[in-house]
């Protein structure tokens, strides 16, 4: 069960929150678009409003690593991976996309990408039946997906998106390939947010339960609207990490402060993490 917790008093206003909220905009759902349909309609509609703001700023306690990704930067690698899929890897809507990833900003990216091209991202998902597998550099990861009879795709997940000194065998290593693609995309055939978009825990979803999902339970994450940032130290493993790490702060115009390995982390520094990210919300 997640526990989320303000780390600010329910009464009083702590410095900095004021001039926040009037950068962000104000703690309202009025910003967010409600004819959106899917995880990419979503984004868009984040794009459309304040591309400049940031959305998903990423830890990873074990390396020191600290990457933040403006709502334009995050949709750029979204869209590069969107096109990668379709165009290099020859996905079509209903392909079955199998992400062997942790919590990461790049997962963020390859979830929101199979969205926009229709694809179903199956989150650990069996690789002998997807289409296509995408893995980290693990290598109990990287065996699994041998099992996968399509495409092999393998990311290295080191800073600032960087690549393999030297790719798997059987593999095409995404740092490599992703660059090259266009920084637009446009999919072809429209998505259709009622044919299924992820799969999590063995659970199936809709494009458009997605966003029902995260709209409807944001009130229970503490999530208010523009403005709202959530720390989550949760796994992706499960709707709740990826409705607190991802759909939610995406669905109702917040961001997401995403930490991996944060049981590395002291109490002292967590403190010190929440006030200098502004973090409303802390999930872990």
């Amino acid at each position: 069960m997640t526990a989320c917790r303000s780390p600010f008093p329910r009464t009083g206003v702590p410095h900095g929150r004021r001039a926040r909220c009037a950068r962000w905009g104000p703690r309202t759902l009025a910003r967010v678009n409600a004819t959106d349909r899917t995880p990419a309609d979503l984004l868009g509609s984040a794009l459309a409003a304040d591309p400049g703001r940031p959305l998903v700023t990423f830890y990873d306690d074990a390396t020191g690593e600290r990457v933040e990704l403006s709502v334009a930067t995050f949709a750029n690698w979204v869209a590069k991976t969107a096109n990668l899929l379709q165009d290099e890897l020859s996905v079509e809507p209903g392909d079955r996309v199998a992400l062997l990833l942790p919590a990461h900003w790049q997962t963020a990216v390859w979830l929101l990408a199979c969205a926009s091209v229709g694809v179903v991202a199956d989150v650990a998902g069996d690789p002998a039946a997807a289409d296509v597998v995408v893995s980290g550099p693990e290598p109990e990861s990287l065996e699994a997906a041998r099992a996968c009879g399509g495409p092999r795709i393998a990311l290295a997940l080191r800073p600032l998106g960087g690549r393999f000194p030297q790719p798997p065998e059987g593999f095409a290593d995404y740092a490599v390939e992703v660059p090259g693609q266009g920084d637009r995309f446009v999919p072809y055939a429209p998505v259709d947010p009622e044919e299924p978009a992820l799969i999590v825990a063995g659970r199936e979803f809709t494009g458009a339960e997605v966003v029902e999902r995260a709209r409807a339970q944001a009130p229970e994450l503490g999530l208010t609207g523009p403005g709202s940032r959530v720390l989550s130290g949760l796994p992706y493993d499960t709707w709740e990490g990826l409705n607190t790490g991802l759909y939610g702060p995406l669905a109702t115009g917040g961001s997401v402060v995403l930490c991996r390995n944060l049981d590395r982390l002291g109490d002292d520094a967590l403190d010190k993490r929440v006030e200098s990210e502004r973090a409303t919300v802390i999930a872990r």
